[in-house]
């Protein structure tokens, strides 16, 4: 996840304390998870988190300005969490992918991080640069 509190050179950012997905009748539990996940984050890295990766993109606008917080939502999510073919998920990747796209990534499988680092170089070969995601919202 690439979200932008700069810690000493590193993007920061809260995903919730438990991937709890928002819903109707979560929305203060919801609300509570971002609060302490920012208390443990701002206690380790010393500042202020103000970016979020809503779980399943599911988020409430007014937790912007109630929170302080800024969501960072993708526009390619190649579902590498339910695939273990990493010549699929760079294919759904490379074929989706446009200017300023932001791709949904998780780390935990290793055909995930396989399929990132070779989508990258194709996508290079192609001539797309990449960016951070302060860079694309704010710029």
């Amino acid at each position: 996840m690439y979200v932008l509190t700069r810690a000493e050179g590193h993007l920061i950012g809260n995903h919730t304390y438990s991937h709890i997905q928002l819903r109707k009748g979560n929305r203060e539990i919801f609300k509570e998870e971002l609060i302490k996940t920012n208390e443990i984050l701002e206690e380790i890295i010393g500042q202020e988190v103000v970016y979020v990766r809503p779980p399943y993109g599911s988020w409430d606008k007014s937790f912007e300005q109630e929170l302080n917080m800024f969501p960072v939502l993708w526009t390619v999510d190649p579902l590498d969490w339910c695939s273990r073919d990493a010549d699929c998920i760079i294919q759904k990747i490379v074929s989706k992918v446009e200017e300023n796209d932001i791709i949904l990534m998780h780390d935990y499988y290793e055909t995930s991080v396989e399929a990132a680092l070779r989508a990258v170089d194709e996508l290079l070969e192609e001539g797309y640069t990449f960016v951070t995601v302060e860079e694309i919202l704010f710029d």
